[in-house]
């Protein structure tokens, strides 16, 4: 038996425990975690300094370093968010129907925990203790996989938290992490049938792909974000400008963050000089078509011109393509054919644009008037989240406490017999 496959075994018996822990079990264990990951802040933060001494020796990207780097500000939102998740309504044993046939027997359909959960993520340490947090609190074993840039990091937050699940009285084994960083663990999570009922995959369009196509277990498939903005002509200007600044530079390492900008033709002379000088002094390089560039070089922007690849790219960095349409429709049309199905968004004061818009726009989320950044788990008012599906099936949008839990039919009878 391998050292996986054994981690699948603990994993299951945990998950069994943890099906019959009440909601302040669960709670209570979660707590317990918040609390440690603030007295450990120091070791943790210790942990990641090797892993972005690493990182910076291997010359990963400054927007890669960004989503590894922990520091106590961090760590605190992090068990802010454990904290949340415990204030959540616990989703185990929720009724979800009922009725009662003709012959007497009483049918409830009623949520229960997936069973074990498999999580395959980058180098985003959050992901360990949020993935572990909506996991406990949805009654699900986790094994977490994270990557080898993120490792040490990885390796103290499952400590603080598996210490913290012991001393609550919960197994330690409800939570636990990969040591081996390989490819070949990867692979074979992917094959665990019978260890691991559902396979999240968080990172890029690299990762989910080889999970999807390989993966032998179910696997729920979390989006990459090729999130567009488009500028309405009836759009208010000055909060254009805001909201397009916010979705591409406040965070432009995460998924959710904007990609692509459109903007109808009919107000491209005056909003794009104005939002391209913004970009460009917040450091954004600008990939535009002929329109675009011929604008925004008139008024002394820098512009590169945009490929053909660059309408589908998922940057995830300060750079944005930027697009003119000539109406509602083109700017839908160019959506639905370049989107990644994740978050996009329509800056209008026309009521009838907005619905169509979210009407016809293919999107787990669709925005109006804000920023693409408020998809997210924690903004819904989830806590936290693992993972954004950009799938149709079981889950759709951020995943929190239901997204992690199936169902079954309990019947209640007195005797009854078919005939």
């Amino acid at each position: 038996m391998s050292a996986l496959t054994e981690q699948g075994e603990r994993a299951r018996v945990a998950a069994r425990r943890l099906n019959t822990a009440t909601s302040a079990e669960k709670d209570a264990a979660l707590r317990a975690a918040a609390d440690a990951l603030v007295a450990r802040t120091d070791e943790i933060v210790e942990a990641n300094a090797g892993d972005l001494e690493q990182g910076r020796s291997e010359n990963i990207s400054e927007a890669l370093l960004d989503r590894l780097s922990l520091d106590p500000a961090r760590i605190g939102a992090i068990a802010d968010g454990l904290r949340q998740v415990a204030a959540l309504k616990d989703p185990v044993g929720e009724v979800l129907d009922g009725w009662t046939l003709a012959n007497g027997i009483e049918i409830k359909k009623v949520r229960v925990p997936l069973g074990v959960i498999g999580i395959i993520y980058e180098a985003r340490p959050n992901v360990t203790v949020d993935a572990a947090g909506l996991c406990l609190k949805s009654g699900n074993a986790v094994i977490l996989r994270g990557s080898s840039v993120a490792h040490r990091s990885n390796t103290k937050l499952a400590e603080v938290l598996r210490d913290a699940l012991e001393e609550s009285g919960l197994p330690a084994d409800c939570v636990q992490l990969v040591a081996d960083t390989s490819r070949e663990t990867a692979t074979e999570l992917m094959g665990m049938r019978g260890y691991i009922d559902v396979l999240i995959p968080r990172g890029g369009a690299g990762l989910i792909s080889s999970v999807v196509e390989n993966a032998k277990v179910p696997v729920i498939e979390t989006g990459v974000g090729n999130c567009h903005v488009y500028v309405d002509a009836a759009a208010d200007i000055d909060k254009a400008l805001d909201i397009v600044v916010n979705a591409k530079t406040n965070r432009p390492s995460v998924c959710n963050a904007a990609e692509s900008l459109l903007i109808h033709s009919a107000i491209a002379p005056d909003f794009l000089p104005r939002v391209g000088k913004l970009l460009a002094d917040a450091g954004v390089e600008l990939r535009a078509d002929p329109a675009s560039r011929k604008i925004l070089a008139g008024a002394g922007i820098a512009v590169t011109p945009a490929s053909d690849s660059d309408w589908g790219e998922e940057f995830l960095d300060l750079i944005m393509a930027v697009a003119i349409v000539d109406s509602l429709d083109n700017a839908i049309a160019h959506v639905n054919e370049w989107g990644s199905n994740h978050t996009e968004a329509i800056l209008t004061e026309d009521l009838s644009s907005a619905r169509r818009f979210c009407a016809e726009v293919d999107a787990a989320a669709t925005v109006v008037n804000a920023s693409t950044r408020f998809t997210d788990g924690g903004e819904f008012g989830f806590g936290a989240e693992i993972g954004i599906s950009t799938q149709k099936l079981h889950a759709r949008g951020p995943m929190a406490l239901p997204e992690l839990t199936s169902y079954k039919y309990m019947l209640w009878g007195d005797g009854q017999v078919r005939k």
